[in-house]
């Protein structure tokens, strides 16, 4: 018995031995992606999600709706306040309608009435001021009536001239830019209402979906995030004895275990990855305080790399 426990330790240590030589042969890395993250811009509740967690989008693909209750009313009002604007606009062009223009011709007639019985009257007193049959302080009073008769006859005949000709060109500005600013309230609010629907900025894959139904997304919160899938590399950590291997450049050989796949790559980066990251005694495998570098791959084929899961585990022959 004690032979048979005596040889199975002997296999295992020959095993652990023999796996601790593997793992002494390769280096080990990470697949990684550039990340992006999807965010709203005005406030509102999740009305529908259009895509799971997983899902490959395009550009432009609407991920979610939001429903949004005071963008509908604010519509209402600028639509309001439009159509007020070019009202008021078309009239200061094309002047007074047909009935205004009547009822200023009839005051005028009432006016001219007014002004011609002033003006008998202050004729027929005339003379007889002159031979003292009246005092002066009667005259007086007839000639103040006929001037005010006179002065608005005068501002009626201004009033028909300028519904004929139209308001002054700078009410007619004013009018505009009253129309321009009505139709800018509109435009933003269109523009508002377009941010209901949240697209994908990019091809991407969805990664996490951050709200559920009838929950409150706030602007800038991000409702999700995703991976870019034509961006993937693959990151490793070597210390500095073994940089000099992997040249900038280099065309290299990157295994994928859980595929059993190997990807070409061509080394991108190398980078100091910081001095606290410098290797110490807790790393017997190494040379007492050498810094660690990060290597970056890229497939030199993307499109070999593009169902590789992100995290994943691949190698790199030392």
């Amino acid at each position: 018995m004690k032979k048979i426990i005596s040889l199975v330790a002997i296999t295992l240590s020959i095993v652990a031995c023999n796996n601790k030589s593997e793992v002494a042969k390769v280096i080990q890395g990470k697949v990684e992606r550039d990340e992006i993250a999807v965010v709203g811009k005005i406030a509102g509740r999740i009305d529908q999600i259009l895509v799971h967690e997983g899902d490959f989008v395009k550009k432009g693909d609407t991920l979610a709706i939001l429903d949004i209750p005071e963008v509908e009313a604010k519509k209402t009002q600028a639509q309001g306040a439009v159509k007020s604007a070019e009202a008021q606009y078309d009239m200061s062009v094309h002047g007074a309608t047909a009935n205004q223009l009547k009822q200023l011709n009839a005051k005028k007639t009432a006016l001219n009435e007014q002004y011609q019985f002033a003006r008998k009257s202050l004729q027929r007193l005339d003379a007889m001021v002159k031979d003292s049959l009246i005092p002066q302080q009667q005259y007086d009073e007839v000639f103040a009536k006929y001037q005010g008769a006179q002065a608005q006859l005068i501002a009626v005949d201004a009033e028909i001239a300028d519904v004929k000709n139209g308001v002054r060109l700078e009410q007619q500005t004013m009018a505009l830019g009253q129309q321009d600013r009505a139709l800018g309230a509109l435009q933003e609010v269109k523009v508002a209402e377009k941010e209901r629907y949240i697209l994908a900025p990019q091809d991407m894959q969805i990664e996490t979906i951050t709200l559920k139904l009838g929950e409150l997304a706030l602007p800038g919160y991000t409702l999700f995030k995703g991976s870019l899938q034509t961006t993937t590399y693959f990151r490793f950590t070597i210390p500095e004895s073994e940089v000099k291997n992997y040249e900038k450049g280099k065309t290299v050989t990157v295994e994928v275990p859980y595929k059993k796949a190997a990807i070409a790559g061509v080394v991108q980066n190398i980078k100091q990855i910081g001095a606290y990251a410098n290797i110490s005694t807790a790393y017997p495998d190494y040379d007492m305080q050498e810094p660690l570098y990060e290597l970056v791959i890229k497939p030199s084929n993307s499109t070999e790399a593009q169902d590789i899961l992100t995290k994943s585990t691949v190698t790199l022959k030392r």
